[in-house]
């Protein structure tokens, strides 16, 4: 498996440059960032250059476009996608990656008939230029009533919506916080795939009991109660190895420099991955 980094969980970034940099620094292999915005900044030939040099590679691009609202907000970020997708075919990246909010203001039917003809197109022009689109169910229990209806949060629910989807490069975005408070077993991680999983992303939760976990109360790998021994453990056994990136999502900045930030990550990630068995 691949490991890597976002921007969450590293404070305030200058820029993406900057992640790239701590990423190589400190022995990560991959992190999640626009390619479009770095090719717009540096031009392709340069961040080509960056990434060959620090010895990273980008693993999985976020879906930019507005799918869950009006015909306006998605049909006008369709457009900008193709330069998107280019963008990260010529970086190498093959994933992009989208979140699915477990509960809607729209009727759920409505809402589940637009977002998979919405999401289909999506796939095709990624899947144009190689690239895969992955689906992240979201489980923490306040989510699911924020909004008037109920919606998606488990997995296999999203597995179903994949199927209808019915796009060969859509599959899973597995996150260890939503598997951990969807209250998941490892056994639900070996009844996959590893063609179904686009991408992972890693994180710990408070010890709360499970319905009071907020999403934006995460932990840096090892510092919770997650069993992410277990977790890496099904990844491995199933042959995952793709990307697995740090994702800790914050009420407030995390205290410390990106570079303490940074340096904080890599411990965590030797801590859980060497509990696996996984060096």
């Amino acid at each position: 498996m691949q490991q890597g980094l976002t921007g969450a969980g590293l404070g305030k970034l200058e820029s993406d440059t900057q992640l790239i940099e701590l990423a190589s620094r400190y022995h990560f292999s991959v992190v999640d960032v626009s390619a479009k915005g770095l090719v717009d900044r540096l031009g392709t030939d340069e961040a080509l250059s960056l990434l060959e040099e620090r010895h990273i590679r980008i693993g999985a691009i976020g879906l930019s476009l507005e799918w869950r609202k009006g015909d306006r907000e998605f049909l006008e970020g369709l457009a900008a996608l193709p330069a998107e997708a280019a963008a990260a075919a010529a970086l190498g990246c093959t994933r992009c990656c989208t979140y699915i909010l477990p509960s809607t203001d729209l009727p759920a039917a409505h809402f589940m008939a637009q977002a998979t003809k919405r999401l289909r197109l999506c796939a095709e022009i990624l899947g144009a230029y190689g690239i895969r689109l992955g689906l992240e169910f979201v489980g923490p229990h306040h989510l699911r009533t924020q909004w008037k209806h109920p919606f998606i949060w488990t997995m296999q629910e999203t597995l179903d919506w994949i199927d209808a989807i019915h796009a060969p490069n859509v599959g899973l975005l597995l996150d260890a916080f939503h598997w951990h408070t969807n209250e998941m077993e490892v056994a639900d991680i070996h009844s996959l795939k590893p063609e179904q999983i686009v991408h992972v992303h890693i994180n710990d939760a408070r010890d709360v009991p499970v319905q009071d976990v907020l999403d934006n109360d995460r932990l840096y790998p090892g510092e919770g109660v997650i069993d992410l021994t277990g977790f890496l453990q099904a990844l491995d056994t199933i042959g995952y190895n793709g990307p697995v990136t740090q994702e800790i999502l914050t009420a407030a900045a995390p205290e410390g420099s990106p570079e303490e930030l940074a340096a904080k990550s890599r411990q965590a990630f030797d801590k859980v991955f060497g509990a696996a068995g996984l060096v």
